[in-house]
């Protein structure tokens, strides 16, 4: 039995080694874009509900759902076409997403504290229960 390593190289030279990447990671990758749609779409529709059934504070605030969704669409499609680039060149980075879930959720928080000020600021028009 020799003691010379496998594969040997000249000092300084690394070796390319083929990596395979399995098919689940592309499915992960459309998997977590899919849900990411799934959910501004929900708040899509939350949005349409308060603009069609809300008064005028129920209208702003769907204004600022909108956008929030319409930001998180976006966010989704830029980290679905990095994640897909970064899977095909076989890049070794990690590809948790570490800052999206966090700011969707500040800005839903700000979304919702918006709302309450507003609904307990703005006066109520006469006539109306």
């Amino acid at each position: 039995m020799s003691h010379q390593p496998l594969l040997q190289t000249a000092p300084g030279k690394r070796i390319a080694l083929p990596t395979r990447v399995e098919p689940k990671v592309f499915f992960a990758n459309e998997r977590t874009f899919l849900s990411w749609l799934n959910f501004t779409v929900i708040l899509g529709g939350l949005a349409v509900g308060l603009l069609n059934f809300g008064d005028r504070v129920g209208q702003i605030s769907a204004g600022v759902f909108t956008i929030i969704a319409m930001a998180a669409m976006m966010y989704a499609l830029f980290t679905f076409h990095w994640r897909a680039r970064s899977i095909r060149k076989r890049g070794q980075a990690g590809f948790d997403d570490r800052y999206g879930p966090t700011v969707l959720a500040l800005a839903l928080l700000g979304a919702v504290i918006v709302n309450f000020i507003l609904r307990f600021t703005v006066p109520e028009k006469p006539g109306k229960h």
